[in-house]
This record gives structure tokens, C-alpha cells and sequence, in this order.
């Protein structure tokens, strides 16, 4: 199971992020254990300036803006 965790405020943005990594996790046949992480101190702690901001198994993998959907599906098969 992969731990991913969303950061940013909870704007439309961060949701559609979300909802991207639950699309990739299922098209790829990967349990996800997802987490909005909204507190900004929590969120300047993994060195993120602009949300949203990706981390999985505790690594960022993304930070500022959607990412695209393949690089989701390449960073959940990992």
C-alpha cells in the first residue's frame, strides 16, 4: 500500500490532485492510503512553497500546480 498525502489548503486544485492520484491508483491496481495535509507549517515542513504539493511514502514527488496523469501513475508504480 502506498501512503500519499495532498498538500495545500483544499482548494479546487488540491481536490482535483486527489481525485487524480485515486483514478491512477485504480487504473493501476494500486492501494493508496490517502491524506489531505492542510496545516501550513505541516506543509512547509516537506519544503513545499506552492500546492499542491504530492508526497508518496514520504518522498515529495510534486509541488505547485496539477500534475499530469502520467507522471501520477508512473510515481504510484514505483
Amino acid at each position: 500500500m502506498k501512503n500519499v498525502k495532498v498538500l495545500g489548503s483544499g482548494c479546487k486544485r488540491c481536490e482535483a490532485t486527489a481525485d487524480l492520484v485515486r483514478a491512477e491508483a485504480k487504473k493501476l491496481g494500486v492501494e493508496i492510503d490517502i491524506e489531505k495535509v492542510t496545516d501550513y507549517a505541516a506543509i512547509a515542513a516537506y519544503g513545499i512553497a506552492s500546492t499542491p504539493g504530492l508526497v508518496i511514502d514520504g518522498k515529495v514527488v510534486h509541488a505547485g500546480g496539477l500534475p499530469k496523469a502520467e507522471d501520477v501513475a508512473r510515481w504510484l508504480a514505483a
